[in-house]
This record gives structure tokens, sequence and C-alpha cells, in this order.
């Protein structure tokens, strides 16, 4: 499994987070960027993440920044992505489990690192339910 990881300026650091724990526990991964403190805008690497994950690039993706909430409306833009922000484990469980959700959001400023970390073991570690969910996230792609 490879995972896409991306974050703006905000995120940097907890990116840094993020790509130790996917590492440790045994997961690929592909650090789209930014790769240095500078400020940068969070729609870029939303995009960069987003794309790789629908093309099939990647698995799946992690995207962070100051609130989550910047990335996971960019990365939602592109077809076929479904975004979530898990401002904690029991989100990250429903955002995979309910939501077929392929890239998970964190809020840099919000949320610290052992939440992270947790999250990201409920998020790869939970499976889609499908079922009653399954027609609910079909209404979810684009329409118009």
């Amino acid at each position: 499994m490879n995972i896409a990881v991306g974050s703006d300026h905000a995120g940097f650091e907890f990116k840094k987070t993020v790509l130790a724990w996917l590492e440790r526990s045994g997961y690929e991964f592909t650090d789209m960027g930014p790769y240095d403190e500078g400020s940068v805008d969070y729609p870029d690497y939303a995009r960069k993440v987003a794309k790789a994950v629908a093309e099939g690039l990647c698995d799946s993706g992690v995207l962070l920044c100051g609130t989550g909430i910047g990335v996971s409306i960019s990365a939602n833009k592109i077809k076929g992505i479904r975004a979530a922000v898990a401002c904690n484990p029991e989100f990250a469980t429903l955002a995979r489990q309910h939501n077929n959700a392929n890239i998970i959001c964190f809020s840099a400023r919000f949320t610290d690192q052992a939440t992270i970390e947790q999250s990201l073991h409920n998020w790869f570690s939970t499976d889609f339910e499908g079922g009653r969910h399954q027609q609910r996230v079909n209404k979810i792609e684009p329409c118009c």
C-alpha cells in the first residue's frame, strides 16, 4: 500500500510525524511536499495528493493544514476523492467505515501527535462496511 502525504506550511512539522508513523508501521509512502517550512498554498499540495489517489498512483492519502478544512475542501474537488477531516480517532474510524474516505485530513493547530497517530491507526485498520453505506457513498460523486 502506497500512501500519498502532503501538507501546507502549518502542517509541515506534523507531516514529518505522519511520515515517521507510516514508516514505523510498514507502509510505503510518497511525500508530495512541501519539503520545508516556507509559506505555501494548501490547494497545491491537496491537489497533488488527491490526483495521485484518484489516478491510482497511490492507494490513499494523508493531508495536513492548520485546520484540516482547507485541504479537505481542495482534495474533494477531484473526482473520486472522499477526503474527511478527522479531529479524533472515532472520526477516523467512521470516515473509513461509513464514508469509505480515501484521504484523511488533520488539523496541525488543533490536534496533538498522539491523536493523529491513533487516528491513523484506526483509519488504516478499518474497512468500509458497504451495505447501506454504499448507496450513500454512490451519491457523493459529482452530479452536475
